[in-house]
């Protein structure tokens, strides 16, 4: 297993807080987080405080055991794609959710550089309807 990977793969593998914890630990500076088109969170964000304050806060304000799972990896040079499944409750409406996700990383220098959120964004928005 690479360096890239099993960092990655520490991301994915524990609490959620921990996860978070470790993730911030494994961003470049200037690391660019796009969270798909249709997601509640949909946008760029550049920065860990920017990922922080309009991704991660979010979830953990929004959602109750919120879950991002990844059962598969695909590696290739700097780059790895993380496949998986978000699940969680949403704390709005008492309703829970199950949506599929590929997470694209692209790696600079051992860290994380760029993720682009690829999500059957359905499931999440139909979780957060009355």
């Amino acid at each position: 297993m690479s360096a890239n990977l099993e960092l990655l793969r520490s991301t994915y593998e524990g609490l959620s807080g921990e996860n978070v914890t470790r993730l911030l630990g494994a961003l470049t500076a200037d690391a660019e987080w796009i969270e798909a088109e249709g997601f509640p969170y949909a946008g760029t964000y550049v920065g860990s405080e920017a990922i922080i304050a309009n991704v991660f806060q979010r979830l953990a304000s929004e959602w109750i055991d919120y879950r991002a799972e990844a059962h598969n990896y695909l590696e290739q040079g700097e780059q790895i794609v993380a496949f998986g499944v978000y699940s969680g409750t949403c704390k709005a409406t008492g309703n829970s959710m199950r949506a599929n996700f590929a997470h694209l990383y692209t790696f600079r220098a051992g860290k994380i550089a760029r993720m682009v959120q690829y999500v059957d964004s359905h499931p999440v928005q139909q979780a957060m309807r009355p």
